[in-house]
């Protein structure tokens, strides 16, 4: 099948695209300011989508960072602050790109669990704690929503978390931010109480603007040297900031795409529990965790692949069994999930599942 008509849900992008905000920001950009530095240093900020970010979330602009997607920052946090033979404590069943970053420094690696319980993935503040009573971590790394398992940390885990570990460097990541909540209550409240935290989002999951590579991160006041490590002397990227902004400025938009969403999820749940073997974990990002019968995975690879539909299977350990599959448009949900019934479903299971997807 020709790559343009394949069904690309295995990198966690947004299909639905950013608004028309943005679009007509690109639109209306004076291009011949493309040969100008920024000048925002004379309105005594560094930069107008740093200093909006930080007035909306109530922090001086000094403890925002800007950089090259949340991957940007994290190089930098790992960089700065992690050095050979260093520990730093990172998820089991998370982002293999944690492990790439650390390894550059020559970190040394020391993995926590997220147990399987309650039919979902889930945080054990006990035993990160009782890890950094036993390695000592220079950084303390948190996914929240977790990238495969979709699973947040729990606002008293996260605050046991951080008292206890108290001497390290806490890593936040919130890549998938905002599918489930826009709330930056909880961010004010750990900076506040916190001054060794950092909290990493961006703008290519949830804004559909990962092309553009923004990430923006709160860092606590006491991470002075990570600010200036991070400082731009010259500016950001002036046309990335002005469709950000413009992102920012319609809300409305990506909250109905949030709620389609949240249908489709749904939808899946539904779907594949009418097929027998397969389980869906609940999810707070953009992508949903799919265990299914291991015996079935050459056949659904392959009848996946003859339909031009592209997801994650996954081999992280303790994952092998599992599939993660991003949330598309409406039509492309439809068609992956009536795809399953296609290959999987025989007899009346397969026919009330795809009964249960095209009548929704």
């Amino acid at each position: 099948m020709d790559n343009m008509n394949e069904i690309m849900l295995d990198r966690n992008e947004n299909q639905y695209g950013p608004a028309p905000e943005c679009y007509e920001a690109l639109r209306k950009a004076n291009l011949e300011q493309l040969s100008l530095y920024s000048r925002e240093f004379l309105r005594g900020r560094k930069s107008e989508l740093s200093y909006t970010l930080a007035q909306r979330m109530g922090i001086p602009e000094e403890r925002l960072l800007l950089s090259y997607g949340s991957e940007g920052m994290l190089k930098q946090v790992v960089h700065c602050y992690l050095h050979k033979n260093e520990v730093i404590l990172l998820p089991r069943q998370s982002w293999w790109y944690y492990k790439k970053v650390a390894s550059e420094v020559f970190g040394k690696e020391v993995e926590y669990s997220l147990i399987e319980q309650n039919g979902r993935f889930e945080y054990d503040a006990k035993q990160i704690c009782d890890l950094y009573d036993k390695h000592y971590p220079q950084l303390v790394l948190i996914a929240s929503p977790n990238n495969p398992t979709g699973s947040s940390i729990s606002q008293k885990d996260l605050a046991a978390v951080i008292n206890h570990c108290a001497s390290a460097i806490i890593v936040l990541d919130e890549a998938y931010y905002g599918f489930t909540s826009e709330s930056n209550d909880h961010l004010r409240e750990l900076l506040d109480t916190h001054q060794r935290l950092v909290i990493m989002r961006t703008f290519s999951k949830y804004y559909a603007l990962a092309g553009l590579r923004i990430g923006y991160t709160c860092v606590g006041e006491g991470l002075d040297q990570l600010v200036a490590f991070s400082a731009r002397y010259l500016g950001f990227n002036q046309l990335s900031e002005k469709i950000a902004l413009a992102a920012l400025n319609a809300p409305e938009y990506y909250r109905t795409i949030a709620e389609k969403m949240r249908i489709d999820k749904e939808m899946f749940h539904n779907g594949f529990a009418l097929l027998p073997g397969f389980t869906v974990f609940p999810s707070e990002a953009n992508f949903i965790l799919v265990r299914y019968p291991v015996p079935l995975k050459k056949t659904l690879e392959e009848g996946l692949k003859q339909r031009g539909i592209v997801v994650k299977f996954l081999n992280d350990p303790g994952l092998e069994d599992c599939m993660r599959i991003t949330i598309g448009t409406r039509e492309q949900d439809t068609s992956v999930m009536n795809a399953f019934n296609e290959i999987v479903g025989q007899g009346a299971m397969g026919s009330q599942a795809h009964e249960l997807v095209n009548n929704r």
